[in-house]
């Protein structure tokens, strides 16, 4: 990369504008340091900025889904739904922008070209595609875990005569289905909250289901006005006691500290449908030892496999909407639409591709099992290249002319899911290696940024120019993010958490599921060990 000269000078350059840069930025300035977010889209919000398919919304309370970094906006704030929508949230992080004063050092609309790392300064020297540089001690990659829209390689798929559409790049413009027969492929999360949608407006709606989901009511609505007030009048109280949670949410619904198999069937199916009234994730913490033991995760699953029965009305269609595999061990979707209720409907038609399998798509539709479906529009809702994708597709070289693309590819490498050996000075948020997709993610965001400024702080002090892992320490962490997994259910089926969703990629699981007390109580002791496991210079 030429022209240093030309460089802008900062403490710290932050790749993306969504929550975590946000906040990152924020950080930055109560410090005093050099800071700059770059953001390829043209506007603040990140996920919440692309997502907006039609029943996009956010699956944890929104109370507890929002930043507690500064008590005036978190007070002022009112949010209308209990589960907020993607209009919502995306009006929230302009609001965090504004209120904040965040956007002078913003640059919209501003993509990173290239990232590399000069050994003889110790500093990163970065390029956007519109000729912007730069010149940074530190680099924080707030890309996000779910940014790289993941599409399934069709034979055919080109020649299709409509229109394509997939959930994670919609489009700004309205989309009109009213009297069109509309394709969805894919029933994760994203295809949860499109689906009942479309059926709204749709002539008929076809779903192409590889595998079903386990889907729990949300039960949402207003926002109650009391129990606003309640949190707001101590939100301090409510924050630390949502940290004490293994997902950093949910303290109002703890685990029930018993086995799912020391109780009788009668209390069981009392409390299984107890928590169903909840709603959320808040059914997976009925037992504690839901997620940890095999026998007492069936005994949930097939509490959801007997509501599925009760409400699908066609026997064949609940038999293929019923999953057969651990509960939980994907990530498990919250219905704010009747999911279940809109296979009732007469123009709404299940595909199971595990006995029809996709084999091309025409011009006039999509042929599986031998049948030729007729579309007009066909959503692709088939989720992302998850916590790797978008890090794997950028030009970032650290020492010696590193890539993430060789160091990763037999999946992520990192040491407290923080920093990468071979990459100094650059830090990851809410990435693979930590608890982020297991947690309320702002939690995970705030905790990330509160690390990784102390950090900087620390070095800075002490005049050390740069750090990365140690391969001992990245080697140990990466098994200790394997061997938690392996006390659990969660290798029992293919998963985004493995990567499992896109071809070819490595399967690895990528996420820590030590809950998030733990996993903070040990970055806070490798800090106050002066960086254990780091290599300092």
């Amino acid at each position: 990369m030429n022209h240093t000269d030309e460089a802008e000078l900062l403490d710290l350059l932050i790749v993306g504008a969504g929550f975590s840069g946000m906040a990152m930025l924020h950080r930055c300035r109560a410090m005093g340091l050099r800071a700059l977010a770059i953001e390829a889209a043209p506007s603040v919000g990140g996920t919440w900025y692309h997502n907006r398919y039609p029943g996009a919304r956010v699956d944890i309370q929104s109370l507890e889904y929002s930043f507690s970094i500064d008590e005036d906006l978190q007070q002022e704030w009112h949010w209308t739904e209990r589960y907020a929508s993607q209009p919502e949230l995306l009006r929230y992080a302009n609001h965090v922008a504004d209120r904040l004063d965040l956007r002078r050092d913003i640059r919209l609309s501003t993509r990173l070209e290239e990232a590399h790392w000069d050994e003889a300064t110790a500093t990163w020297h970065a390029q956007a595609t519109n000729g912007s540089r730069w010149r940074a001690r530190f680099i924080l990659m707030a890309t996000g875990p779910l940014s790289a829209p993941s599409s399934p390689h069709f034979e055919g798929l080109d020649n299709f005569g409509g229109r394509v559409l997939h959930t994670a790049a919609w489009p700004h413009e309205p989309v009109d289905f009213e009297g069109l027969k509309v394709g969805v492929v894919g029933t994760g999360s994203s295809g949860v909250q499109v689906i009942p949608q479309l059926a709204r407006r749709a002539k008929s709606v076809t779903v192409f289901q590889r595998t079903p989901a386990y889907v729990v009511p949300a039960h949402n609505g207003p926002l109650d006005p009391a129990w606003e007030a309640s949190i707001k009048g101590d939100y301090p109280g409510f924050r630390a006691r949502t940290r004490k949670m293994r997902g950093g949410f949910g303290s109002e619904h703890p685990p029930y500290m018993v086995s799912a198999l020391d109780v009788a069937p009668e209390e069981r199916q009392a409390r299984y449908e107890e928590r169903w009234r909840v709603g959320g994730f808040a059914f997976l913490g009925t037992f504690y030892d839901t997620m940890l033991d095999e026998r007492s995760n069936a005994l949930a699953a097939e509490f959801v496999r007997d509501k599925i029965r009760a409400t699908v009305r066609d026997p064949q269609t609940a038999a293929a909407l019923c999953p057969d595999y651990p509960i939980g061990c994907k990530r498990l979707c919250v219905d704010s639409a009747g999911y279940y209720e809109t296979y009732n409907l007469p123009h709404v038609s299940l595909v199971d591709l595990r006995k029809s399998p996709i084999e091309r798509v025409t011009q006039r539709g999509i042929v599986s099992g031998g049948t030729e479906h007729d579309l007009d529009v066909l959503v692709l809702a088939t989720g992302f290249d998850a916590m790797t994708g978008t890090l794997m597709r950028l030009d970032v070289r650290g020492r010696d002319g590193a890539t993430f693309r060789e160091q990763w590819q037999h999946g992520p490498l990192n040491y407290l899911g923080l920093m990468t050996r071979g990459f100094p000075n650059l830090f990851h948020i809410a990435g693979a290696g930590s608890t982020a997709a297991f947690t309320n993610v702002i939690v995970s965001i705030e905790h990330h940024v509160d690390w990784i400024a102390t950090c900087i702080a620390w070095m800075r002090e002490r005049g050390l120019a740069s750090i990365e892992p140690g391969e001992d320490a990245q080697a140990a962490w990466m098994d200790y993010v394997l061997q938690t997994a392996k006390g659990t259910v969660m290798l029992g089926c293919n998963s985004w958490y493995l990567g499992a969703n896109v071809p070819g990629k490595p399967r690895v699981f990528m996420p820590l599921i030590s809950g998030y007390p733990a996993y903070a109580e040990r970055c806070a002791q490798v800090a106050a060990r002066g960086y254990e496991g780091f290599v300092l210079e």
